[in-house]
């Protein structure tokens, strides 16, 4: 069983656990020595909590052993995404301006999954604040895709995809922003949940996007994606963007019975929308055949175009994060990566009307989603794939090209993304979206789908022995963008008015991507009713 232990699901170790036939001092230990073997070719590791772990694997085993069985997640290791708090660890956001940020508190979602009994093995890597790209300028190498060591593993929480698809770990806390859960379930053969905003509280985690960030977990099945989002869900009025909410028991709705559910199929999204690679399509239709065959109800549907979500969460976000790191961009801008500047400085060039009129756009996209709430149980759609190559990445590509992912960001619902296919040996993700709080029908289809297939029980094949294979990322130089000089002269005085000292590379890095901001910000630029309010929510705190 030794050999078999780094891929057991959470609901298969924790039966395994429960009737004494491993105990979690045993399945951690296998674990760790399996971090040893690989993690040198897989980066996904920021900081190892091995003794830590021996020592509460060692508690938990005692405890279980005394009859003190606290429940399914008892004894079960995970890894955390490097922007959760942890008391007395590290918790780097992946960045060297945060290289000695030591907590003296656990984030909420952290201080849950202890008391549940699980057992924390270490950080994981992650693009820098949960934002940018997989860079080689920052502290810790990116991670590597295990199903091909040249291909990226997905962001943000690249070192979760990497450790879960990889056999490190069985279950994982990763944040979604604007795809940064689902995109490395996508690429790396996971399955993934965005929970709906404010179902699972942020307390305690590195912000990125005040409006747009979810916590939520990553593991290998629904169920066991279930199981963890049981333990981390929950009204916390330390987080602000909270909400009251019933929790319903999420491992008890998988009956497997999805015989008239309605499906909405927003093909528009990979076909029109962002034009996907053909496997892409044909492990859609094939998709869409299994739940047929499981009597659902599947036709067409149709929202706005993704560019019109994009733009909305982007000036959003963007100008969040720019806020957020404003004092460290104007004092120490060399103490960040390459990609986080890329996506950070030109928000600069965001006006405070830009910013509401993106909000007051936000809500319109909020209303216009209810028709089809109405008419559907859940939405399905493609995810990413197949995982590009590591030194394919380019800073610029985040301004031009939408995500099949952020609709769901800006909507604010569930969004489930679960393995449907492979390309080239590379896996193919589809996402199923719901009405907010909606997880448990959510979840539902995904794991009739998952009962019905077996893309989830496949893993990639690693040998320790093999060396990381060489990466070369020089072609992610920054390159300003050809503009006029009355352009170029207004990007360069307003990020001076704003106080920010550039050298000529940051400067460089500003001006290839600020002219994509500013036409973002033009296209925001819509007519509107002076009444349109945002999507702003007010409460007093508890």
């Amino acid at each position: 069983m030794k050999h078999d232990l780094h891929f057991l699901t959470i609901a298969e170790a924790a039966r395994l656990i429960a009737a004494r036939k491993l105990s979690p001092l045993e399945y951690t230990d296998a674990l760790l020595a399996r971090i040893t073997a690989l993690d040198t070719r897989l980066n996904a590791f920021i900081t190892l909590t091995a003794d830590a772990a021996h020592a509460q694997a060692r508690r938990a085993t005692e405890e279980i052993a005394g009859g003190r069985y606290r429940g399914v997640l008892h004894g079960i290791p995970f890894a955390l995404k490097d922007i959760y708090n942890t008391k007395g660890v590290l918790t780097s956001g992946g960045s060297k301006v945060c290289i000695d940020n030591v907590p003296d508190f656990d984030a909420a979602a952290t201080q849950k999954l202890h008391v549940a009994g699980a057992i924390l093995l270490g950080k994981l890597q992650t693009h820098e604040f949960a934002h940018g790209g997989p860079s080689f300028d920052l502290p810790w190498p990116p991670a590597r895709n295990p199903w091909n060591l040249e291909h990226f593993s997905g962001g943000s929480s690249s070192g979760s995809g990497a450790a879960l698809a990889s056999g490190m770990i069985p279950a994982s806390l990763g944040s979604d922003t604007g795809g940064s859960i689902r995109g490395p379930s996508s690429f790396c053969n996971l399955t993934g949940l965005m929970p709906t905003s404010g179902l699972v509280s942020r307390y305690g985690v590195i912000p990125n996007s005040f409006t747009f960030d979810h916590c939520g977990p990553m593991a290998r099945t629904v169920e066991d994606v279930a199981i963890l989002l049981q333990a981390i869900a929950g009204f916390d009025a330390r987080d602000a963007g909270s909400m009251p909410s019933d929790i319903p028991d999420y491992r008890a709705a998988l009956n497997g019975n999805i015989k008239g559910l309605r499906i909405g199929v927003l093909r528009h999204y990979w076909e029109k929308d962002m034009p996907a690679p053909a496997d892409v399509g044909r492990a859609m239709d094939a998709a869409i055949d299994v739940f047929k065959k499981l009597g659902a109800t599947v036709e067409d549907a149709q929202t706005r175009p993704m560019q019109d979500s994009f733009d909305t969460k982007v000036i959003i976000a963007e100008t969040e994060i720019y806020s957020i790191h404003y004092d460290n961009l104007k004092t120490r801008p060399g103490d960040f990566g390459r990609d986080f500047l890329g996506r950070v400085l030109p928000a600069c060039l965001f006006s405070a009307a830009d910013y509401v009129q993106a909000s007051r756009e936000h809500r319109r996209i909020l209303a216009g989603m209810q028709s089809l709430y109405e008419k559907y149980d859940v939405l399905l759609t493609a995810g990413f794939g197949p995982a590009p190559r590591l030194d394919a990445h380019k800073t610029a590509n985040f301004w031009q090209k939408t995500s099949i992912f952020t609709p769901s960001n800006v909507t604010g619902g569930p969004s489930l993304v679960l393995p449907n296919g492979t390309s080239g040996g590379l896996p193919l993700g589809m996402q199923i979206i719901g009405r907010p709080f909606d997880e448990a029908t959510v979840l539902r289809a995904g794991h009739s789908f998952q009962l019905a297939t077996d893309w989830h029980t496949r893993h990639p094949q690693l040998t320790p022995d093999t060396p990381q294979p060489a990466v070369d990322p020089k072609g992610n130089e920054p390159r300003a963008a050809d503009m006029n000089g009355a352009t170029r002269d207004f990007i360069l005085r307003t990020a001076e008015r704003a106080g920010l000292r550039l050298d000529d590379r940051q400067t460089d890095i500003l001006l290839e991507t600020a002219p994509f901001a500013l036409a973002m910000a033009e296209r925001n630029r819509k007519p509107r009713n002076r009444m349109d309010e945002p999507a702003l929510v007010f409460r007093f705190p508890a």
